[in-house]
């Protein structure tokens, strides 16, 4: 018989010690597990890329995973927020200034990614000999406005759902959250619903996001082993410069705004940062979109604000893209030896400024903007092609930059918000005090 004294077996210290080193690796945070499950991907694509391609459906499962759950989180949040707005006046206001706020960015980081592509000459003596325009099948159909604005308001709101459609459904949640709010007192059973069904969304976010380490894992082993690094050192002048861009947007653009908001920039780049890695390297926004919102509120901005401004900036505030695009321009435009004089320059901004906001809902958003850009200025769609190979090494990192992009806007428009009700706050109790006032001289000389 084993007496209670009878010391562990080496077996079941050999047993214990995985069992222990899991717990531990399960505890570390999710931004550490991903740097691990970076290395891991890199390595199993470079040394058996067979078995790196086949893992691409792990990545698959984990988008899924998040996109199954977004629409059932973003429409109550959008309903809830105008819901609790005091007027629909405000709603109009709140837009309004989104709206113009990311017409403004999108256009200075336009200007600043044509002058650096331009300054530095990227895409001279490229070989775009080599491209192949058959990768673009499928892609080229362009932008289609009529489309867009019967994507933003969609004909049956179940079949937007099941399609995934993020701007039909901001659309609808509009109308029925201004419906709600002029209800009101007979309107809070359906809203109390909707508070249970966000909490509960908000759960289920947290349980997807835990499993995104092995999202990042299946895809940088399928990146890596399908497109390897061959391209890279072809186009690496416009990967740097891609890189340079969103690094000055992030590091200069930004933090002017932030500032001039009074905005603890770093502050929230710190809150968001993990989210923002999780973006740049599954290459989807979508994958961060609800956990953005609930760390934004937790960060000090108003659920109201926060539940509009970063769905609809989703579709229309896409600043690393924008920059993608101009620089991809530029560097097209080299290498064809088209004309990049000053008015061919800016008619290439004007264009994409038009174009860039016709992205919501476009399946390979970006490059279907390219192609309509560069048809409009005359460049050919095989030089396109070219740029497939790097595709996916920025778009890691634009997809990074649109969440801090976003992040950032909410935040703006929050502060816009919070100085108006301070401002109109002052100004009332400054009417009070006069008033006041005027009533006690009124009786002094009675």
């Amino acid at each position: 018989m084993n007496t209670p004294n009878t010391p562990a077996t080496s077996a079941d210290t050999t047993e214990t010690k995985p069992a222990g080193l899991l717990r531990r690796c399960l505890r570390m945070p999710i931004g550490v597990q991903s740097i691990i499950a970076v290395g891991l991907g890199a390595t199993l694509g470079t040394f058996a890329p067979a078995t790196g391609e086949q893992m691409k459906i792990l990545g698959d499962v984990f988008l899924n995973l998040v996109q199954v759950v977004v629409l059932p989180l973003v429409f109550p949040l959008i309903v809830l927020g105008i819901a609790r707005v005091e007027s629909v006046k405000k709603v109009g206001r709140i837009a309004g200034k989104a709206i113009l706020y990311f017409e403004l960015v999108t256009t200075v980081i336009l200007l600043i990614a044509v002058g650096l592509a331009k300054f530095t000459g990227i895409g001279k003596n490229a070989p775009v000999v080599g491209a192949d325009a058959k990768d673009l099948e499928g892609m080229s159909q362009g932008i289609d406005f009529h489309e867009l604005i019967l994507h933003a308001v969609p004909k049956n709101i179940f079949a937007a759902f099941g399609e995934g459609n993020l701007l039909g459904a901001i659309t609808f949640a509009l109308l029925v959250g201004v419906a709600v709010a002029a209800i009101g007192e007979k309107s809070k059973p359906f809203a109390d619903v909707l508070e249970s069904v966000s909490t509960v969304m908000f759960k289920v976010v947290g349980y997807v996001i835990r499993v995104a380490p092995l999202g990042v894992l299946g895809f940088i082993s399928y990146d890596v082993a399908h497109y390897g690094f061959g391209n890279l050192r072809s186009l690496a002048g416009f990967v740097a410069v891609v890189y340079a861009g969103l690094a000055i947007v992030v590091g200069g653009l930004f933090p002017l705004i932030a500032a001039f908001y009074r905005i603890r920039y770093v502050a929230l780049l710190k809150s968001v940062a993990n989210l923002a890695g999780i973006a740049f390297v599954t290459r989807s926004s979508e994958s961060v979109l609800a956990p953005l919102m609930s760390r934004l509120e937790a960060f000090g901005l108003s659920r109201s604000t926060t539940s509009f401004v970063v769905p609809l900036g989703y579709s229309f505030n896409t600043d690393g893209s924008v920059l993608y695009q101009a620089a991809a321009l530029v560097f097209l435009a080299n290498a064809y030896g088209a004309d990049t004089s000053l008015p061919a320059l800016l008619l290439m901004v004007g264009v994409l400024v038009i174009l860039s906001k016709g992205m919501a809902g476009v399946a390979s958003a970006s490059i279907v903007v390219l192609i309509a850009a560069g048809n409009s200025v005359g460049l050919p769609a095989e030089g396109v092609a070219l740029l497939l190979g790097v595709d996916f090494i920025v778009d890691m990192a634009r997809t990074g930059v649109n969440v801090i992009g976003n992040s950032l806007a909410a935040a703006v428009v929050d502060s816009s918000e919070k100085r108006r009700e301070a401002k109109r706050g002052s100004d009332t109790s400054y009417a009070e005090v006069a008033t006041e006032a005027t009533d006690l001289q009124k009786e002094t000389v009675q």
